[in-house]
């Protein structure tokens, strides 16, 4: 990138709307609460989650295939916070709706106030041209319920810029995540 990181996600952000809404800045508090943090950082994005969850349970002796991942193997949950069981993991979607340009590569990782807790965010990367909300996968690696805070920071976005436009994007193969709007279950 030429211009400094941080100004150059700002840019895209402003005129490619890569990133809506769009947080100029690090908000660590809102409404005279602490909050774990998000928006704008140094070299990257720090995205929310929303308030929607579904919590993998095994209470239907589920078995996890990727080909043919079953919707009963989850128990859905909305609202401010979101207990993991031990053990046990949820997805989740963002706040924000990305735009990838053709030119860019993203990836996502999680924040260390979760992964000090045993809270592991695992999200792959955001291929050139991608849009749309991300699915989130949330690992709870403790033996304890773990707590998550929705419209809060969970993840952060890398963003690397190629010298070069990529010769097939996401959008031209015809991914089978573009433009998800909802939590996306695998698709096989």
């Amino acid at each position: 990138m030429s211009l400094q990181a941080d100004r150059w996600i700002r840019r895209m952000a402003q005129e490619q709307k890569m990133i809506e809404p769009f947080v100029d800045g690090l908000v660590r508090e809102m409404e005279g609460r602490k909050v774990v943090s998000y928006g704008l950082s140094s070299y990257g994005y720090d995205l929310r989650v929303a308030d929607e969850f579904k919590v993998f349970t095994n209470m239907n002796n589920s078995i996890v295939d990727p080909k043919a991942f079953s919707p009963s193997a989850f128990v859905d949950v909305i609202g401010d916070e979101c207990i993991i069981p031990p053990n046990s993991f949820a997805l989740a979607k963002s706040v924000e709706y990305f735009r990838i340009p053709r030119d860019v590569l993203t990836l996502c990782i999680g924040k260390s106030t979760y992964a000090r807790c045993g809270i592991i965010v695992n999200v792959t990367p955001f291929e050139p041209e991608w849009e749309g909300y991300v699915t989130l996968e949330i690992s709870n690696t403790t033996p304890l319920p773990a707590k998550i805070y929705a419209h809060e920071g969970l993840a952060q976005v890398l963003f690397f810029q190629a010298a070069e436009v990529c010769e097939t994007s996401y959008a031209d193969r015809k991914g089978k995540y573009m433009g998800q709007t909802e939590i996306t279950l695998p698709v096989a």
